[in-house]
């Protein structure tokens, strides 16, 4: 039987300082909890409406009500089952292939699909700065569909970040460079900036290549959506 207490404290992960006191998230839905579950994130407790769903998985285990379940969950239409994790410690940040920096991405929805980017493309490492929208948010975790379990996501200053890793740096700006007809070096760090103001001026400075993605159709759209943007130039990365 789940107590008052329990729900509460579920329902308090929504909240970013919640997770960060108690250093733990929610995930929901069976794709994600399985995809957690098999990585190296640690389970506190998976929450469920049938046990079956889990196969041989009983640790940490608890059978719930489908009302209970709606109380946690922060879903319209609840899955039947509800995770809360251990929130893993920061990795080192892998300089040995392409690297991923996000400027200040506020929509949890664009960082949870450049999350599945990474992970489709290969790129084990993001760094994101101080003010992009927490990984662990509800609605960041839905979107990467369980990609967050393989992907190593550090927030640090990416400033910094830049002039420790010693990798040549390219930053997608509308005024850059066709990214087409540019020669890619084998390994770097692309920068992606904030839906509304782009790549700050700081991390501005510190660009070795400007790139952009070519319009090929009318003047009317200002720009690309940002995880539509990271699609089109890690493909292009990868493709050479």
């Amino acid at each position: 039987m789940v107590v008052k207490s329990q729900i509460k404290f579920i329902k308090s992960l929504q909240q970013k300082k919640c997770r960060i006191q108690n250093g733990m998230f929610v995930a929901e839905g069976i794709k994600i909890v399985q995809e957690l579950l098999n990585s190296n994130i640690k389970a506190h407790r998976i929450y469920c409406t049938d046990l079956e769903i889990l196969d041989d998985i009983t640790d940490n285990v608890q059978q719930v009500s489908e009302s209970d379940l709606k109380k946690m969950s922060s879903l319209k239409t609840p899955s039947a089952i509800l995770g809360v994790f251990y929130i893993p410690k920061q990795g080192e940040i892998d300089c040995t292939d392409w690297v991923v920096a996000l400027d200040d991405i506020r929509d949890p929805g664009n960082l949870g699909t450049i999350i599945r980017l990474c992970d489709w493309f290969g790129i084990h490492s993001l760094v994101c700065s101080p003010y992009t929208v927490d990984c662990y948010n509800p609605k960041v975790l839905q979107a990467t569909m369980g990609s967050i379990a393989r992907i190593n996501i550090v927030y640090t200053d990416i400033s910094d970040f830049i002039k420790r890793s010693k990798m040549p740096v390219y930053g997608a700006f509308m005024d850059g460079l066709n990214i087409y007809s540019e020669n890619l070096q084998k390994k770097g760090i692309l920068i992606m900036g904030n839906e509304a103001k782009g790549i700050s001026q700081e991390l501005e400075v510190v660009t070795d290549k400007k790139v952009s993605i070519p319009q090929f159709g009318a003047n009317s759209t200002e720009s690309l959506n940002v995880a539509s943007a990271t699609a089109i130039i890690l493909n292009e990365i990868r493709r050479r």
